[in-house]
């Protein structure tokens, strides 16, 4: 067991301001403990879970690694050390990443629309929008909450669809919960018209066509989406804009036109069609026209509005990157013979 000790002033002194962090102004737990016979000679980290076990121990692991843990007021950054009985053993008790995620964070976004029920935003490529493992912060969601902190109180603080990371474009966000739940029936619905651009790899059909097809998680790797019979309902609309030839190979400018909202939707119907999207190394699209992530962009949102019911409309210029690579295609196309 490990037991507190007599004497309080025992506890060393602040560590420096390295390792995990905590949130602005919060001062992490410490806790102190004398190490008796019981754990002797056992694991520096599984004498941890004896006297911080609400926590992992893969945690309390990297709060060893992090400098957040000392033994007789030296640091202690190997969790495999042993201790020994009468030692003292010091804890920063560091929240997790986890239970710091859904914090508001100012950050600057480029809203669109905004009125008392919802905000409409244009998301750069590159942000998260959801906090997940690997991105506890920096994510949309922190952004919504620092700008509408009443957000807090709503299911994903609002979020009713989302984008892959580095896919750009339109997204909308209730602010209250009789929106949100508005705008969530208007998806499953399918009410709500969301047009994406997009450059892909190969000659795509002249003529519009829809893709009918299941999407399921890829049973060999759970990065991945994939058509799967038994999956669920996945339609897109395509049409295609330009077609042109570089040394490279050709490239299809592209409009799609969701039915459904499925993870990887467009990104995973053009490629069982042979037509992966430039620079999407995820499924196999190779980098072109200056591209370093997915050619993807939200380029149109429409839905009904979830109080007055007026029908909104919304567009979205791609940015730089994509525009510029789009823009190529379209001129190549055009002086061809």
């Amino acid at each position: 067991m490990v037991h507190p000790p007599s004497d309080p002033a025992l506890l060393p002194g602040d560590p420096d301001d390295e390792g995990l962090e905590t949130g602005a102004g919060e001062a992490p737990e410490r806790r102190v403990a004398l190490i008796d016979r019981s754990l002797h000679g056992v694991r520096l980290d599984k004498a941890l879970v004896a006297m911080a076990g609400e926590f992992s121990r893969n945690h309390l692991q990297t709060l060893i690694e992090g400098g957040h843990v000392w033994v007789d007021d030296r640091p202690a950054t190997q969790a495999s050390r042993k201790v020994s009985a009468g030692q003292q053993l010091v804890v920063e008790l560091v929240p997790t990443p986890e239970s710091r995620a859904f914090r508001p964070e100012a950050m600057a976004l480029a809203i669109v629309f905004e009125d008392d029920a919802l905000i409409v935003v244009d998301k750069p490529a590159g942000m998260v929008v959801h906090p997940a493992a690997g991105n506890w912060s920096g994510t949309l969601l922190n952004g919504v909450l620092a700008h509408h902190p009443a957000a807090a109180t709503l299911p994903r603080a609002g979020i009713v669809h989302r984008l892959d990371k580095d896919t750009s474009g339109l997204m909308v966000i209730g602010k209250t919960l009789p929106a949100v739940t508005a705008l969530v029936r208007a998806i499953a619905a399918r009410e709500v018209q969301r047009e994406y651009q997009a450059l892909a790899h190969g000659r795509v059909p002249a003529q519009p066509f829809r893709i009918d097809a299941p999407l399921a998680r890829d049973p060999q790797s759970r990065v991945k989406m994939a058509v799967v019979g038994g999956g669920k309902p996945a339609q897109t609309d395509v049409t295609r804009v330009a077609l042109a030839e570089f040394d490279e190979g050709a490239v299809s400018a592209v409009r799609c036109k969701l039915h459904t909202g499925r993870t990887h939707q467009i990104r995973v119907h053009l490629a069982t069609r042979g037509h992966t999207l430039l620079s999407d190394t995820l499924y196999g699209g190779r980098p072109g026209l200056g591209l370093t992530r997915q050619a993807l962009h939200a380029a149109r949102l429409g839905f009904v509005h979830p109080v007055d019911g007026r029908p909104m409309q919304f567009e979205a210029a791609p940015p730089a990157d994509l525009a510029q690579a789009w823009q190529q295609v379209i001129e190549a196309s055009e002086k061809a013979p």
